[in-house]
């Protein structure tokens, strides 16, 4: 009988850097970016991870930019000693899973999890956008911490309350911390800004929630993304504050310090 072959991931690549985003911003993570996603934000600052590349990219030296092709895809054992190598002791706070959307591998995930918590002992951190509730329920028992996104239709361009709400009661009935991040811009109707504090507060108030000023962006698709004024922003920090405990306002800072 053949032997069962091993399973894949498609990625985008590993790296060492800083977080800039949600409540885990300044720690060091170690990166690993998977290729696919099923949205398409107008405010996506990464169209590359849309598809599955030919070749992915691994740092060798952790924060040194050093990086190496592979072909996609990857097999389980040779990311985990790749993960094996950027992990030097006392360097990573927790390793990311982001992309694209790293839930589409949640088969993977499965499998590799396990194996990444008995190797690294590090906390491990989604980053998704909250969308795949049941792919979520796969791998719940192998995260420690998600940052899930809440797609406001009139920045994004997509309208996922549902799949949203489901998603996060998935969260907070499991052991893992959760918070929520919300893309804001110039355009944001303050409306859907109520209705996702509302979502939140009917799972819990005391869910953190982070605003994130859009970052700039020229789309060759779409009008340009536009960052909110300073009053919008204070007005829709007020607004969401009236439903939850905890409504910060972060921007992409990698984005200021050179970060990937």
């Amino acid at each position: 009988m053949p032997a069962q072959s091993q399973l894949t991931a498609r990625l985008i690549e590993i790296f060492s850097a800083i977080q800039g985003e949600g409540l885990n911003v300044g720690t060091r993570q170690l990166f690993i970016r998977f290729a696919l996603c099923d949205l398409r934000c107008h405010f996506c600052d990464s169209p590359q991870t849309w598809e599955v590349p030919s070749f992915c990219r691994i740092e060798q030296t952790p924060g040194c930019r050093d990086f190496e092709t592979y072909p996609n895809p990857v097999p389980l054992s040779l990311l985990l000693g790749w993960v094996e190598r950027q992990n030097q002791p006392g360097l990573h706070d927790s390793i990311s899973l982001t992309g694209g959307e790293p839930l589409l591998q949640a088969s993977f995930l499965v499998e590799f999890l396990p194996q990444l918590h008995r190797l690294t002992g590090l906390p491990v951190y989604l980053e998704t956008g909250g969308h795949r509730p049941e792919q979520l329920a796969m791998i719940l028992p192998y995260l420690n911490s998600v940052g899930m996104d809440i797609k406001l239709p009139s920045v994004s361009g997509e309208n996922r309350w549902q799949a949203h709400s489901r998603f996060l009661q998935l969260c907070h009935n499991s052991q893992v911390d959760v918070f929520v991040k919300l893309i804001i811009s110039a355009t944001t109707n303050p409306t859907e800004l109520k209705q996702a504090a509302e979502l939140v507060a009917d799972c819990s108030p005391s869910i953190p929630v982070i605003l994130q000023p859009a970052t700039p962006l020229q789309s060759p698709h779409h009008l340009p993304i536009l960052p909110p004024t300073p009053e919008q922003v204070l007005e829709w920090q007020a607004l969401m504050k009236h439903h939850l405990k905890s409504v910060r306002v972060i921007p992409q800072t990698h984005k200021m310090i050179d970060q990937l």
